[in-house]
């Protein structure tokens, strides 16, 4: 996992789930297997969060606040569906009101699959995230590219498009 320059805030939020992998997130933060001896620190407020763990799959419901959620964090970021219903929509994918899991709505970056995903699938998804995490960080190429103007992306764009 290497050196990880400060702890990592993580966003935990249910979209449409039956509750079954919330409760082993919940679970992760026990001292029976204590995800935070990993830095992590569980956060509600989305503007100090650096790793966004979502659960259940996405509807017309909660497709907009998910959305909101993501926007508001600060950069880097990274993104983590736990749970099949959060990665596909799972079983509940042909019902009228659900649209698809969190990247019909968000770019996700990790997905730990399951029904209910367990404890030590979403631990080995939080250490990814935190790997993942740190590499952007440290890459001055992604940091540059956080503050990048608009027209600096629509000029990048366009030599892209001419080559």
């Amino acid at each position: 996992m290497g050196n990880v320059k400060r702890s990592p805030w993580l966003l935990h939020y249910d979209g449409s789930s039956c509750n079954g992998c919330d409760i082993e997130v919940l679970a992760c933060l026990t001292p029976v297997y204590d995800a935070e001896r990993f830095g992590i620190i569980n956060t509600g407020d989305p503007m100090q969060a650096d790793i966004f763990l979502i659960t259940g799959g996405i509807n017309k419901a909660n497709q907009e606040v998910v959305r909101q959620l993501y926007n508001q964090m600060p950069r880097p970021k990274v993104v983590v569906a736990v749970g099949v219903c959060a990665c596909t929509g799972g079983v509940f994918k042909e019902c009228y009101n659900i649209i698809g899991g969190a990247d019909t709505t968000i770019p996700v970056d990790i997905y730990v699959p399951g029904c209910a995903a367990r404890p030590q699938a979403i631990i080995d998804g939080i250490v990814k995230a935190i790997a993942l995490w740190q590499e952007k960080a440290n890459n001055p190429e992604y940091v540059h590219a956080m503050y990048e103007s608009q027209e600096e992306k629509e000029e990048k764009a366009e030599k892209e498009e001419n080559k």
